[in-house]
């Protein structure tokens, strides 16, 4: 059995896992599905004005809190600077990083600074209300709420700590015009510290290849050895 941590991206909470999360269990594996602070079923703690340490300390508490070891955490998009933030703090807890479609930063970067031209407009056009939260991007599902700005505005500190973690693996999402994940698709597909994964769809790919993410992620020696 494994233990997953497995935290969704912007404007969403846990409910983004509740399908792959429910396969995960039946399979035999511990699932954590926290949801950041302000989001989901926490927006009502939107006025504390969380940031992006906020973020990384919603995460790492329940690591510490469940007293969680041996821990493969994943990250979807925005969430790759949570779990990146994470796993510099306790590396010693984790066996595992996946990133899907997701953020891979270095000390001092922030989303803002990753995200490119069209994001950061998303950003900007989407905090005009209140100045505080991103209201999300027209889409489908009314569970998206807004996003904290500070999270999306502040960079992250980084020790290094982070690389200790034995297994680091980068899903790509090929299948969107707008992904601002090429470059780092580029540069780590050649890199021997990571696994490299591509597949055809679009951002959310939790929804649209449930069944090739779970195939990945068993495949990491952290789950077989499990």
């Amino acid at each position: 059995m494994s233990t997953f941590v497995l935290v969704a991206g912007g404007w969403r909470g846990g409910w983004t896992f509740t399908s792959i999360a429910r396969t995960l269990r039946g399979l035999g594996h511990e699932v954590f599905t926290p949801t950041l602070t302000g989001l989901g079923e926490r927006i009502h703690l939107a006025y504390a004005r969380p940031n992006l340490d906020t973020h990384i300390m919603d995460v790492a508490n329940v690591l510490r809190f469940e007293n969680l070891t041996d821990v493969i955490l994943c990250g979807h998009s925005y969430a790759g600077m949570v779990v990146s933030g994470v796993a510099d703090q306790l590396p010693e807890r984790l066996s595992a990083l996946v990133y899907v479609d997701a953020f891979v930063p270095g000390d001092g970067d922030a989303w803002w600074d990753l995200a490119g031209d069209y994001f950061r407009k998303i950003a900007i056009d989407g905090s005009a209300e209140d100045g505080f939260g991103v209201t999300p991007p027209p889409g489908t599902d009314p569970r998206r709420v807004p996003h904290p700005l500070a999270a999306f505005r502040q960079a992250i500190h980084l020790t290094g700590r982070w690389q200790e973690i034995p297994e680091k693996m980068f899903i790509y999402a090929s299948g969107w015009e707008a992904t601002p994940f090429t470059s780092t698709y580029e540069r780590l597909k050649d890199d021997q510290g990571w696994i490299v994964k591509s597949l055809p769809t679009g951002h959310d790919v939790f929804g649209q290849a449930p069944d090739e993410i779970l195939t990945f992620v068993q495949e990491l020696k952290s789950v077989v050895a499990g």
